[in-house]
């Protein structure tokens, strides 16, 4: 008896206009901030090469080098992702235009409360009949705590306890109501039946919260939960609550023991390792020849501009201003940043391992955000993916797209058709739901 290969779970990865700083300027890009029929067509794209979901980025303000204007004022007229739609808001429309992609939204646990959290995501999985997702974050941009009545974030630490019982407090409120407590018997005149309705009645440090929620129980038993967290907080976090996992692992190595961490962390929470897909992030670059790849690839870095990258890393220097130090030069000492203790303990290995300048960081940054770049043919891609499915290095990747859409496309086209002639990825959607898609069970 032989057994099926693993199957990759695929996310298109949105950060519009690009996960490149200057992917925006490639000739062929299109803008995708505010125009909704891009969005529709990259959702209706994704949903025809079968990929699991679209997975978005989000953030609550405006960067504050293009906000303060720094001493360059060209700086902030080149920075990109300034503006953006409202995730779930954008959701729920292409909810309308698709009928099997899962749809995942990131909204942050740190500038928000729960019971909002818990109706939209609830009522976006209504509208879409069990495909929405919540991607769970703390907040990691300083400036975000400027536009909710405080002059700094709350400690590192202090965000993922806020988080844990926000969670707790989102997951109470999707179990209010069981599957079929809402009768609609005209006969009796009974609209629900009250021993299916729970009302939660929380109380903790962070939070008070009644409940019931007032939408009804979703058709994949609760939305699915990703999270991204890298510092020990954000790996337990995660081990503990969600479906799958965003990472930034770019060895397979590193990837292999990394996801074996994560896996052994949902055990010692109770879970099956089964039960949370890790899903490392891979920007990419793929054409039908890889001369005409790197010719792609090569053009995009010469757009690269050091002003406009710089800023990048300033989140993560624990106020450290790296402009007073030579840019050819090594990154110097860094104090504990408040904004993202994983990403930042990244950025500071990547620097001495393989002995980047700042400038050297900086492009790399600003080109990967520390995750994986692969430029080549489709047949090099998928031949690359599936070694890292094979190894257990990864479930699956999100696919961070330098701009749109010729990159998607292109993996849709070319490289999806190579991934399902090894048998490695669905030539049909499993179900109906994200979860079924994803192959992960109903929750408690």
């Amino acid at each position: 008896m032989t057994t099926a290969p693993r199957q990759l779970r695929l996310a298109a990865f949105f950060t519009p206009p690009g996960s490149h700083y200057a992917g925006w300027r490639m000739p062929d890009a299109r803008s995708a901030d505010m125009e909704i029929d891009d969005y529709v067509a990259m959702a209706q794209l994704a949903e025809r090469g079968k990929l699991d979901m679209l997975f978005f980025q989000d953030s609550a303000a405006v960067a504050s080098a293009a906000v303060n204007r720094t001493d360059d004022p060209e700086v902030q007229t080149g920075a990109a992702r300034v503006v953006r739609i409202e995730p779930l808001t954008l959701l729920a429309s292409l909810a309308m235009v698709t009928k099997h992609l899962g749809l995942v939204a990131t909204a942050t646990t740190t500038y928000n409360e729960p019971y909002h959290i818990a109706r939209r995501f609830a009522s976006v999985d209504a509208i879409s009949r069990g495909r929405a997702g919540w991607n769970l974050v703390t907040s990691q941009f300083e400036d975000e705590a400027f536009n909710f009545g405080a002059d700094h974030h709350m400690e590192h630490g202090l965000r993922y306890e806020r988080a844990a019982e926000f969670f707790e407090v989102v997951a109470g409120l999707w179990r209010s109501w069981d599957p079929d407590a809402i009768l609609r018997d005209k006969d009796s005149g009974r609209y629900f039946d009250p021993a299916g309705m729970h009302v939660l009645r929380h109380e903790g440090r962070f939070f008070k919260v009644r409940g019931p929620l007032n939408v009804a129980a979703s058709p994949q038993g609760r939305p699915i939960v990703a999270q991204a967290g890298t510092s020990g907080p954000g790996r337990d976090l995660a081990a503990r609550i969600a479906d799958l996992t965003f990472t930034a692992q770019t060895e397979i190595p590193a990837a292999r023991a990394h996801r074996e961490e994560m896996r052994e962390r949902a055990r010692g929470h109770g879970r099956s390792p089964d039960a949370i897909k890790v899903m490392p992030g891979l920007n990419f670059i793929v054409a039908e020849t890889e001369s005409e790849a790197r010719a792609q690839h090569e053009h995009l870095m010469s757009m690269m501009v050091d002003r406009i990258v710089l800023p990048t890393l300033a989140r993560l220097t624990g106020g450290v201003d790296l402009t007073q130090y030579p840019l050819d030069g090594p990154l110097p000492p860094l104090p504990q940043s408040n904004s993202a203790h994983g990403r930042q303990d990244m950025l500071v290995a990547m620097a001495r391992e393989k002995n980047l300048s700042i400038r050297q960081l900086a492009r790399h940054f600003a080109t990967a955000n520390g995750h994986q770049v692969f430029v080549g043919t489709p047949k090099a891609m998928a031949e690359m993916m599936e070694t890292w499915l094979m190894e257990r290095a990864a479930d699956g990747f999100m696919l961070l797209q330098p701009w749109f859409p010729t990159p998607l496309e292109n993996f849709v086209k070319l490289v999806v058709p190579e991934l399902q002639k090894r048998g490695v990825f669905r030539r049909e959607y499993e179900g109906t739901t994200l979860r079924e898609n994803l192959g992960l069970p109903m929750p408690e």
